[in-house]
């Protein structure tokens, strides 16, 4: 899973989040930084108001959180999720073994197409190295994700 503060770069660099069932996401700055919900059918939806769109927590009273205004939730998008956002440029996903004994560990490279031939983006996490990506993708076009990758694809 990507840590929050990459899910912020993400929307900060024009990551357009489209709430779906399946959809993960935090509401940081209000000490649920680490805190990870789930969209779902029943217990927490996405409700329209004429003020906007709010996140529901229905069922929930325990906690002292009814709603949240859908800007204040931050997206984490999922391994596949973020793969697909990459869309026909993602080439593929390569693991490598690095390291040896106390040291070893493993290595994920996402490559990437572009106009410029490949790019190699890697991290001890394949979500974080396929964010790693979109960010880089989402930075040097400076477009956003565009209406075809706007809904997310939970699953």
């Amino acid at each position: 899973m990507i840590s929050v503060e990459l899910a912020l770069e993400l929307r900060a660099a024009g990551l357009r989040w489209r709430p779906a069932a399946g959809d993960r996401f935090v509401i940081p700055g209000r000490g649920m930084d680490e805190d990870v919900f789930t969209l779902a059918e029943m217990t927490v939806e996405v409700q329209d108001h004429p003020t906007g769109r709010v996140i529901g927590f229905n069922g929930t009273t325990e906690w002292a959180l009814d709603s949240v205004d859908e800007p204040d939730a931050v997206w984490m998008p999922a391994e596949h999720q973020l793969r697909d956002l990459l869309g026909e440029r993602f080439s593929r996903l390569e693991r490598r073994d690095v390291g040896a004994g106390d040291t070893a560990g493993e290595v994920y490279r996402v490559v990437v197409l572009d106009e410029h031939g490949g790019q190699v983006f890697e991290d001890d996490d394949p979500a974080r190295a396929y964010a790693r990506a979109v960010l880089d993708r989402l930075r040097r076009t400076g477009t956003g994700t565009g209406p075809a990758r706007e809904r997310s694809t939970a699953g």
